[in-house]
């Protein structure tokens, strides 16, 4: 390369990690949009989550077919993008192969590159099959359409295509560091065992314009890996990041154990302490909450932010849910997509607004999420349990709800009625106690 080259390349640097940087501020200051939560207690066994979970993909192998191809594409995608430490070296400085001197090792380690790239790419071919030509229920629903569907196909040939350069960047190298006598700096250092099959196609080829498909490749691979990573910010695959946060802060309570309201717990004992006085006011300084529940994203907390943007919208949750598969409107990865995008419409009107959110009469109730889809969860945590990055959509199920009871005292009439049931007679049903056991004389 020229100077002119690994000035070219260092500024193509500068704006591309540039743009990914200001990305992730974004995403950042989104997520501490919500409510403040305590996540620090258990740090051995959040450490232990973290790595089975988002590192050793624990969760994903409960679907065998899905979880061996996403773990050879994830571990393939990471591993061959090690070579982007001497790809950078080389750029800026102009060397070839600056990490040629660990020999046998770094043979190794070229030809696991190409190995895990060739898997990569059948990984991707049979994931494109299953989306597009078996088109399975989960990647068909109402909940994907549009960009979200497109999304995922951009990804694959996202992938494919720079694990194909990888390859042709290979072959060509391979074909001009066994020109006879030599070309230019092109030492000899790398094993190909795939590439070498590809290398045959620049035999018969001027080593100059060998050398200028290398370049071209080379610039196209590390332009595309960039392109990618600023991609990550608009795709689902932001999870590639989030993944490793979101299980370290995901909550190690039992899954059927809800989080009391603290405002109506304090409530709740002062109602019980026979020396409270009811109608004294409250304390100077005590905090009352704004709202109970939840009716927007501010009304959320950091962690369920988080939640949404790391959704893989993998549909596993939706999969599972019964409410989905007896012909509701609920879908778990469907609550989960519309908090992530009344985020993002936040954070642009905070952009846009010189950091301040200027109200726009919308909120993620009734203008994202409708009740019909929130009082049909079951909340029996099947898609809590299902999601292979421990994501919660109950959690803000039920936040939710709490806001339309608490606040609009819009439960549904079947539940209202039942409660009444319960508090008048004890039990569900709207019988009084003395004509509960009147059914045994009709037998």
């Amino acid at each position: 390369m020229s100077y002119l080259d690994n000035i070219l390349f260092a500024i193509v640097l500068i704006i591309g990690f540039g743009y990914f940087i200001s990305n992730i501020k974004k995403i950042y200051r989104n997520i501490n949009l919500g409510i403040d939560v305590d996540r620090k207690d258990n740090s051995k066994q959040r450490w232990k989550n973290m790595a089975m979970i988002a590192l050793g993909q624990s969760k994903m192998v409960r679907r065998p077919i899905a979880g061996i191809l996403h773990i050879i594409v994830y571990a393939g995608f990471i591993i061959i993008n090690i070579e982007l430490l001497e790809i950078i070296i080389d750029g800026l400085f102009g060397t070839h192969r600056i990490f040629a001197f660990l020999g046998s090792f770094y043979n190794v380690l070229i030809a696991s590159f190409e190995i895990l790239a060739l898997l990569v790419i059948v990984s991707v071919t049979v994931f494109w099959l299953r989306r597009n030509v078996i088109r399975l229920k989960r990647f068909v629903n109402s909940d994907l359409n549009g960009f979200p569907k497109s999304d995922a196909n951009y990804i694959l040939y996202f992938e494919t295509i720079l694990m194909f350069l990888f390859l042709f960047m290979n072959a060509s190298d391979s074909h001009l560091q066994n020109v006879s006598g030599g070309y230019s700096h092109f030492i000899k250092a790398g094993a190909f065992p795939i590439s070498q099959f590809l290398a045959p196609l620049f035999d018969g080829v001027n080593s100059d314009a060998v050398a200028m498909m290398y370049e071209l490749f080379w610039w196209m691979h590390i332009v595309g890996i960039l392109a990618f990573m600023n991609y990550l910010y608009f795709s689902k695959h932001l999870h590639i990041l989030l993944a490793f946060p979101n299980t370290y802060f995901a909550n190690l309570k039992p899954l059927g154990e809800f989080d009391n309201l603290e405002a109506v717990t304090k409530e709740v004992k002062l109602m019980m302490d026979p020396n409270a006085d009811p109608f004294a006011a409250a304390a100077e300084g005590a905090e009352v909450p704004a709202k109970f529940g939840a009716s927007d994203i501010q009304d959320l907390n950091w962690v369920q932010l988080l939640n949404a943007y790391t959704c893989t919208e993998c549909g596993r949750c939706t999969s599972v849910c019964p409410a989905n598969t007896t012909g509701k409107k609920l879908s778990p990865r469907k609550i989960m997509m519309d908090t992530r995008d009344r985020m993002e419409e936040v954070g642009r009107n905070i952009d846009a607004n010189k950091g301040v959110f200027v109200p726009d009469n919308k909120s993620l109730l009734n203008d994202y999420i409708t009740p019909e889809e929130l009082w049909a969860c079951t909340s029996c945590n099947a898609c809590v349990e299902e999601c292979p990055v421990s994501i919660s959509p109950l959690s803000i199920i039920m936040d939710m709800r709490r806001y339309l009871v608490m606040e609009q005292s819009a439960a549904p009439a079947a539940l209202n009625n039942m409660m009444t049931n319960v508090e008048n007679n004890g039990a569900p049903w709207p019988y009084n106690q003395q004509d509960r056991l009147n059914w045994k004389n009709e037998l």
